[in-house]
């Protein structure tokens, strides 16, 4: 491979922008970002341990610093691309008279901003899903409860007990992080609206990023097998053996 002439002082902050970003990179990833060889990577790692930033593990490292979920707009601000390209690829997921359910991550958000049917039934959390539904004549519905300023949601025992009252044929839902032991998400209320929502879905679509895959955020969701289908834009040969090893078809969008 022939190395971009990056000083190593750059590389290694982005490296470290990577991985705190992240929570955990793997080597591949950084590979693949900085279009470097994997031993410059290595090296790089080495050299962030030994000054205590970040944490080597086998294939990767993680961040030695707790991580903290950014707001809305910073995740908004992330991957648009991908996100767009994942946005679309869900839409051909709903069907005419479906009833689905939208969450308030921000490619789920990228859903509602292009759906235009009035044929669908839309559940949601997400005070930005509702807003941006108001101005269309798609029929929709906003949950009760408390407010999550930093998330964009409802949550709460309200938004839990109104949820028992619906099913939807199809639920949309965000991770903050996917790897072979589930999906996670970065606070306890989210991820719990998302636990009761998956148990009133017949279907479970995750559309999610690959920036995604391999991070192991705060709370666990549910278990790889409880999904249907991941989409997303890319995605290693690691990430389609554990969608197959656990029966989860996997779309590139």
């Amino acid at each position: 491979m022939t190395e971009k002439p990056v000083f190593a002082e750059e590389r290694r902050q982005r490296i470290l922008a990577a991985v705190n970003a992240q929570g955990r990179v793997r080597i591949a990833e950084l590979v693949a970002l900085l279009e470097v060889s994997e031993p410059t990577v290595r090296k790089d790692l080495s050299a962030l341990e030994q000054q205590r930033q970040l944490r080597r593990t086998h294939g990767g490292a993680i961040a030695v610093h707790p991580r903290f979920e950014p707001t809305m707009d910073a995740r908004g601000a992330l991957h648009g691309e991908a996100k767009d390209l994942i946005a679309r690829a869900c839409l051909e997921e709903i069907g005419r008279g479906d009833s689905i359910f939208l969450d308030s991550g921000t490619t789920v958000q990228r859903i509602a901003d292009l759906l235009d049917r009035a044929h669908v039934n839309v559940l949601t959390n997400a005070l930005g899903v509702a807003q941006r539904l108001a101005d269309t004549t798609v029929r929709h519905t906003l949950l009760g409860g408390s407010v999550r300023p930093l998330g964009g949601a409802v949550v709460g025992p309200v938004a839990l007990d109104t949820l028992s009252r619906f099913t939807v044929n199809v639920a949309f839902i965000s991770a903050s992080g996917l790897t072979g032991a589930g999906i996670s998400v970065a606070d306890v209320g989210d991820a719990q609206v998302k636990q009761a929502v998956i148990e009133r879905a017949r279907r479970i679509v995750v559309p999610v990023d690959s920036s995604k895959f391999g991070v192991d955020d705060f709370v666990a969701v549910c278990q790889l097998d409880r999904i249907d289908l991941v989409i997303t834009e890319s995605a290693s040969d690691e990430i389609r053996a554990v969608c197959a090893a656990h029966g989860v078809r996997l779309k590139i969008a």
